[in-house]
């Protein structure tokens, strides 16, 4: 089988000179004459707040500046009014517009942020590993087979999404950053835990790297030659935001020479690749991207949540599937937003998330059905959510675990009380007049021997 596009010769793609718009720049964008003076004041408000950084790509190859607002990769990328809660914006704009210091700005943007549940399904409390008793605050171990290193030169991106839930990674806000260089920890941890066989390199954006600080990572992996490790994952946008990474960067032959020699080693590779809307696919120097990429023996599978203002539609998610498998890469999850930062904003009901992943789901072929969703990545797991049904006279929730912090409870089901405006896990409760779902006694205990084997480490 010949792979997208084989018999179309490779496009001449030379990269724009890379540019990125900030908060002290943005207003330079030519585009940005279109938009209302509010409109720019919004921008500042509210990027006082959560995180904005764009670039040229997006700016001049993804955004339809004749539907702005409206337009869903400026929603995705520019900070909107609404995604500050209204007492909150009314704080920062009153500030901005008294001219008061940026420190005084920086603190109320900081109480702001620590009510928007910066670090969601216990990444700091319950997800960091330890080793001879040193807490590995580049990585978390949540799920038994697979560990999430943070390269510390991989803690930004080309571009950053309004939903992300890594927001506090670039805010300045040190508590809750993670970042390791420490790749000889991450392999003696695996050493010491055999049952591991993935690790998701994450961030940011680990291609935002050169080729050059990605080796000093995957080329030691390789040659500690583990016996449990079979997979190295890399979380990226990098395809939607910056695609010339792996077309016409200056390091870029190096950069597909390391993905040949993960791949040629017998370690599976795989991109996990964000991408949030059609149109993201539609570049030519995207689809060429994704033609290297699997040329050298990577695999590239594809995730986004169910956004609200984004692609909150089935016809939308099912024509990204379809133009997806068409390009050879396979759909993998739909999430719900998370329980951080603008969720308000970008959170659909998780039965409407359900009929939009159902709905989709109808138009698409077999090979577009390797997607999971909704699943919503919680504190006790990943948990899809199956449908709504009615059992015992009541109206309900069916569910299950993708994923867990033990792995029994994977592939349970069970149920939760009919809540029409529920948005996540924690909203619901059990049904049947159950007072607790099924894991959380033994969630709770899992917590409690964690943090006394972690207190006893302390005083070794």
């Amino acid at each position: 089988m010949q792979a997208p596009n084989a018999n179309v010769p490779a496009p001449t793609l030379q990269k724009p000179q890379y540019k990125s718009y900030l908060l002290n720049n943005f207003r330079d964008i030519p585009q940005m004459s279109r938009l209302s003076e509010q409109q720019k004041f919004d921008i500042e408000v509210v990027g006082s707040v959560l995180p904005f950084k764009a670039n040229n790509f997006v700016v001049e190859q993804l955004i339809d500046w004749d539907n702005i607002p409206n337009d869903p990769i400026f929603v995705l990328t520019f900070p909107q009014r609404d995604m500050l809660l209204p007492e909150h914006y009314d704080e920062i704009a009153a500030l901005l517009k008294q001219g008061a210091d940026k420190t005084i700005i920086r603190e109320a943007a900081n109480r702001i942020r620590m009510q928007l549940n910066p670090h969601p399904a216990g990444q700091i409390d319950h997800n960091v590993p330890v080793l001879n008793g040193e807490r590995l605050h580049g990585m978390q171990h949540k799920y038994r087979q697979t560990v999430l290193f943070f390269p510390s030169q991989g803690q930004t991106c080309h571009a950053y999404c309004t939903f992300c839930f890594r927001w506090p990674q670039f805010v300045g806000m040190s508590d809750f950053k993670f970042a390791s260089r420490e790749i000889d920890l991450l392999i003696a941890y695996l050493r010491e835990h055999p049952e591991v066989t993935d690790v998701l390199f994450t961030g940011g954006d680990p291609m935002i790297m050169s080729a050059k600080n990605l080796a000093s990572y995957l080329e030691p992996l390789i040659q500690a030659n583990l016996p449990n490790l079979r997979r190295i994952r890399i979380g990226t946008k990098a395809l939607g935001y910056w695609p010339y990474k792996f077309v016409s960067d200056d390091d870029t032959e190096d950069l597909l020479d390391l993905f040949r020699k993960v791949s040629g080693s017998g370690l599976h590779l795989a991109l996990m690749a964000h991408f949030n809307h059609p149109r993201e696919l539609e570049p030519e120097v995207v689809r060429e991207a994704i033609r290297r990429i699997r040329e050298t023996g990577a695999e590239i599978r594809t995730q986004s949540p169910v956004l609200r203002h984004i692609n909150d539609d089935p016809a939308t998610w099912a024509r990204m599937w379809n133009a997806q498998v068409d390009l050879g890469c396979i759909p993998y999850y739909m999430f719900v937003a998370r329980d951080t930062g603008a969720q308000h904003y970008f959170s659909v009901p998780l039965e409407r998330a359900w009929q939009i992943f159902r709905e989709a789901y109808q138009q698409v072929s077999g090979l577009c059905r390797t997607v999971r969703g909704p699943s919503m990545s919680a504190n006790p797991g990943k948990v899809q959510l199956l449908g709504v049904s009615e059992a015992k006279g009541e109206k309900i929730f069916t569910l299950r675990f993708l994923q867990g912090r033990d792995p029994d409870w994977v592939q349970r089901p069970f149920f939760a009380a009919y809540d029409d405006k529920a948005t996540w896990l924690d909203d619901l409760k059990p049904a049947f007049g159950e007072e607790k779902f099924f894991f959380e006694e033994e969630m709770e205990q899992l917590f409690r021997e964690k943090k006394g084997a972690s207190t006893a480490d302390d005083f070794e």
